[in-house]
């Protein structure tokens, strides 16, 4: 395993080895387990890798002066920090999620929004944790993830290059993987930016870059993936049109089942750059071409 690599559960990511598929659940649950376990059954059909959440302290994590701001939610309307407490699943209910994910055979992890739901986390065993682009400037919550000693995911949307160097400089290298990402929902697709992809893979050698997308289609993910992202992070819905402020950005469960299997086909037909002559091509060259030459098939 290169340094380049880095372990996540079962799976290796990085360069050569099978793109890494997140399917991020994130706040799209709505606050419902029930939903929480359809979007999961749905990434296990699609044959995601993993599947991840967001967790934050509500009175950590919303500003003091936004508490009592009014505004219409499912459940009629209510306080900004009361309906973000009701969007929040304790302990109870990702104890639920982690038993259907064990069930199911794909792995779960969150992204948590402040130290305290790091150590709330930290008692589900998650193979990693993802740093979300807002947080990227919160060193002590970096080094917070970073001191459990498990893999990082870093996301860049809404940065500098400096504050991503500065982000990278508190974390360090070790089983830190980087996803290139531009922070809008949806985002559109000329401010995508795919390049940034080679940018981040010259700039950080020794880390596997992803791609983390927030627009509309799946186009732009599968280019990604040709471009040599090792793991690639979709939101994901039963329905684009739910409540809900990532509802529209994110792809709906059939959506996900193309975009993953496209992902495998567009990976394999990539291949090594070795030109060879194939097996199936032999017959063509007995039929069509009126040179011959000694060709061995490749195995």
């Amino acid at each position: 395993m290169t340094k380049a690599t880095v372990r996540i559960g079962e799976h290796l990511v990085g360069k050569g080895e099978p793109v890494f598929v997140i399917a991020e659940i994130g706040i799209n649950h709505n606050g419902s387990v029930e939903i929480a376990r359809r979007l999961i059954d749905g990434a296990c059909l699609a044959g995601a890798d993993a599947v991840k959440f967001q967790k934050r302290t509500p009175e950590v994590c919303v500003p003091k002066e936004q508490w009592g701001m009014e505004r219409d939610t499912p459940w009629g309307r209510m306080t900004y920090i009361d309906y973000r407490r009701r969007m929040e699943f304790g302990e109870r209910e990702f104890a639920i999620i982690d038993r259907h994910c064990s069930e199911r055979g794909i792995l779960w992890f969150a992204s948590c929004w402040d130290e305290e739901s790091v150590d709330f986390m930290e008692r589900f065993d998650p193979p990693c944790y993802k740093v979300a682009s807002a947080c990227l400037t919160d060193h002590d919550l970096l080094r917070k993830k970073r001191s459990t000693g498990r893999p990082v995911i870093l996301s860049t949307g809404m940065s500098t290059l400096d504050e991503i160097d500065e982000a990278v400089s508190a974390l360090g290298t070790d089983a830190l993987l980087i996803a290139h990402a531009t922070s809008s929902y949806p985002c559109p697709v000329g401010d995508l930016n795919l390049r940034m992809l080679a940018t981040l893979a010259e700039r950080f050698p020794d880390c596997p870059i992803g791609y983390s997308g927030h627009e509309t289609g799946l186009a732009p993910t599968w280019a990604a993936v040709a471009l040599g992202a090792s793991f690639v992070e979709r939101h994901i819905t039963l329905d684009r049109a739910m409540w809900g402020s990532d509802q529209a950005a994110s792809v709906e469960i059939g959506g996900l089942m193309r975009l993953v299997s496209n992902i495998r086909d567009i990976q394999k037909a990539m291949g090594d750059g070795v030109k060879r002559v194939y097996a199936a091509e032999l017959p063509q060259i007995e039929k069509l071409r009126r040179v011959k030459t000694r060709v061995a098939a490749a195995s």
